[in-house]
């Protein structure tokens, strides 16, 4: 179940390559020294953190520095949303050429739900996931998305990627996987439970949540 993603946009230095990271069941209290490991395992160190208004503030006089800051960030982080979180992430949808219908999920209402019913996948089909989100108010630095995957209440996969750095806009922004194979042959159908959130360099934890997802012989 295994997917490694990367997007970066223009306020980014290029990333190391995303790593995926198996392991054994995890406590809760185990969680922050897990972070701290893949950290390391991603060979980030986060950058000092600034304001948007410290940012716009710089070097005033520079003119070409000023376009440049306004191509950077954009007209929308002057007038971003100044309530709720910096940073909400709206939907997951999961791309498959093969698929009969797109699988999406909203993660903005009664996250719950989403327990109650599975996502498909046939077994051996080429996929993306796609994550959708909006940054409100500041630059945040050092977004990253994990999951964990269970089958049977055992941990089988953990998956950490750098999502990277990001300016307020009005539009939804997004990072999309590269391809990657469900897992095929009939020992690996059936049920599994994965434990997502999304969180930042600060260990802001701006959304968690589960989904199940149904690997098949078929669509049907």
């Amino acid at each position: 179940m295994s997917a490694v993603f990367h997007n970066y946009n223009d306020v980014n230095i290029k990333p190391p390559p995303p790593i995926p990271l198996e392991g054994l069941l995890a406590d809760k209290n185990d969680l922050p020294a897990e972070e701290e490991e893949d950290e390391r395992n991603l060979n980030y160190n986060p950058p000092a953190q600034k304001s948007l208004q410290e940012i716009q503030e710089l070097d005033k006089d520079d003119e070409s520095l000023v376009k440049y800051k306004q191509t950077l960030l954009g007209p929308e982080a002057i007038t971003a949303d100044l309530s709720g979180p910096n940073v909400s992430v709206t939907r997951l949808t999961l791309l498959c050429e093969d698929a009969p219908e797109p699988l999406s999920m909203d993660l903005t209402g009664d996250l719950s739900v989403l327990k109650e019913k599975s996502f498909t996948l046939q077994d051996g089909v080429k996929y993306r996931l796609k994550i959708h989100f909006k940054v409100n108010r500041e630059i945040v630095s050092g977004l990253k998305y994990r999951h964990v995957t269970y089958r049977k209440g055992v941990r089988v996969n953990k998956v950490v990627c750098m999502v990277g750095s990001y300016a307020p806009r009005a539009e939804e922004q997004e990072f999309l996987c590269p391809a990657e194979e469900a897992p095929k042959g009939v020992m690996s159908r059936g049920q599994y439970l994965i434990k997502s959130c999304f969180t930042d360099d600060d260990k802001n934890a701006y959304l968690s949540w589960e989904w199940n997802l149904n690997i098949s012989k078929d669509w049907n």
